[in-house]
């Protein structure tokens, strides 16, 4: 089991479960599909390799809500 699911850290960092699965989910995919891992991957799994992205806070789940917003105000 990896080690991050184990504290609410993790959950806390991403906004809520819902978001964390939303976005393990969506970089889990564009790990597969060939993207570029932000994070030393050696010995490590792509799940792990997204938990860690996320626990460095090198990915955050964006709501398309903020960005229209702030395009408006330019």
């Amino acid at each position: 089991m990896i080690e991050a699911f184990k504290h609410d850290d993790i959950i806390i960092k991403a906004g809520g479960r819902f978001k964390l699965c939303t976005l393990i989910q969506r970089r889990w995919q564009q790990l597969m599909q060939g993207a570029r891992p932000m994070v030393e991957t050696k010995g490590l799994s792509e799940l792990e390799v997204v938990v860690q992205e996320i626990l460095e806070g090198k990915i955050e789940i964006s709501n398309p809500a903020d960005e229209l917003a702030d395009d408006g105000e330019a």
